[in-house]
């Protein structure tokens, strides 16, 4: 597969838009409409919330990863937070989501991190058995929390 990574640039926003649609429907949500200035805020503004990496084949952008830097990891250490891993429809089981999860372990070495963390749900059966076949066993020491502000 001629899948490259690349890192969102501020052009990117509408197609990162479209993609943030795809992924509420995905989870079982209704067809959103994301507004790609509420992206160009929230990913190129003074305080970016994330980077996103991309997967392109043939100029065809396939998925998507989101990151972000949690600190403390251990210790002083800080850790990549993995919130969204996705792979449009057409391009699932075609090793996208392998190049991503690559390109986010690089990206981890590349900034000093020392570990990437990410969650997943437990009704998620394809994620869960895509990150087994990665060798990652999921990790019961922690409770996930929510609250609205």
């Amino acid at each position: 597969m001629g899948t490259a990574i690349t890192r969102a640039t501020e052009a990117d926003a509408e197609i990162i838009a479209t993609i943030l649609g795809e992924v509420e429907q995905y989870y079982g949500g209704s067809a959103v409409v994301v507004d790609p200035e509420q992206v160009r805020r929230a990913l190129f503004g003074r305080w970016p919330a994330a980077t996103v990496l991309l997967s392109l084949d043939g100029g065809e952008v396939t998925g998507l990863a989101s990151v972000s830097f949690l600190w403390p990891a251990a210790g002083a250490d800080t850790s990549l937070y993995l919130k969204e891993l996705y792979v449009r429809e057409p391009y699932r089981r075609r090793g996208v989501a392998q190049e991503l999860m690559a390109a986010v372990h690089a990206e981890a070495r590349a900034t000093g991190c020392s570990r990437v963390e990410w969650t997943a749900d437990r009704d998620n059966p394809a994620a869960l058995a895509f990150y087994a076949a990665l060798g990652v066993a999921p990790n019961g020491g922690k409770i996930f929390y929510r609250s609205q502000v």
